[in-house]
């Protein structure tokens, strides 16, 4: 079976290039190759991520939740699972995914798994992004919904059949990587009796680096 490895490539020097409130960027020296020269590697110092699945099975026919939500630098609204950054600070992952179920698609869930893990762009970024299934979901009461802002105000959710989901994905009607990760990884767990969900707590292989200080592992 494959499987990523931790690997640790010697830096020679790390700089801090910008700072702001959700990423940096940084420029580090590496040795990439023993005995040459250190190389220039500049990437995203993120916070990370989680996103979630809603699934549920209406008159047998299974169903997965979209909101949709503008997004600037690809100037697009995009239809997506529910996601949102990792940005509390000692905020454990499964129960951030809770919080943004509740912000983004008034829901909550009785059932979680984790899904599948993924970085965004592990060339450019240290952000890592889980994904969690939620089953059993339910809507949240009119006056106990969470208050939406900005482009957010806006938002609607939709139930997507899983199937027709599938085939936005392969025409390439959708194009929120956490939506079309997400909505395979939940084709493939069910055809295969959900037998590979994982605990919500499952390990994480995260990238190393603290926000804090990126230049130790």
């Amino acid at each position: 079976m494959i499987q990523d490895q931790r690997s640790q490539y010697p830096v020679t020097s790390h700089k801090r290039l910008w700072t702001g409130p959700v990423f940096d960027l940084d420029e580090d020296y590496v040795v990439v190759v023993e005995g040459e020269p250190a190389v220039a590697r500049q990437f995203l110092a993120h916070t990370g991520a989680v996103a979630v699945v809603a699934y549920r099975e209406r008159e047998g026919v299974p169903e997965v939740a979209f909101v949709d939500q503008y997004r600037h630098p690809v100037q697009a609204t995009l239809w997506e699972v529910p996601a949102g950054l990792l940005d509390v600070e000692g905020e454990d992952p499964l129960e951030a995914a809770k919080r943004e179920l509740w912000e983004e698609a008034d829901l909550r869930a009785d059932t979680w798994h984790t899904l599948v893990d993924y970085f965004t762009t592990p060339g450019a970024s240290t952000e890592g992004l889980r994904i969690f299934l939620a089953r059993d979901v339910h809507d949240v009461p009119e006056n106990e919904r969470f208050k939406r802002s900005d482009e957010e105000r806006a938002m609607q959710r939709v139930w997507v059949p899983l199937e027709e989901a599938v085939a936005a994905v392969h025409a390439g009607r959708l194009h929120n990587p956490s939506a079309v990760v997400g909505v395979l990884a939940t084709a493939s767990a069910r055809a295969n009796g959900w037998r590979s969900l994982r605990d919500p707590q499952a390990d994480w292989f995260r990238s190393p680096f603290n926000r804090e200080d990126r230049t130790q592992f």
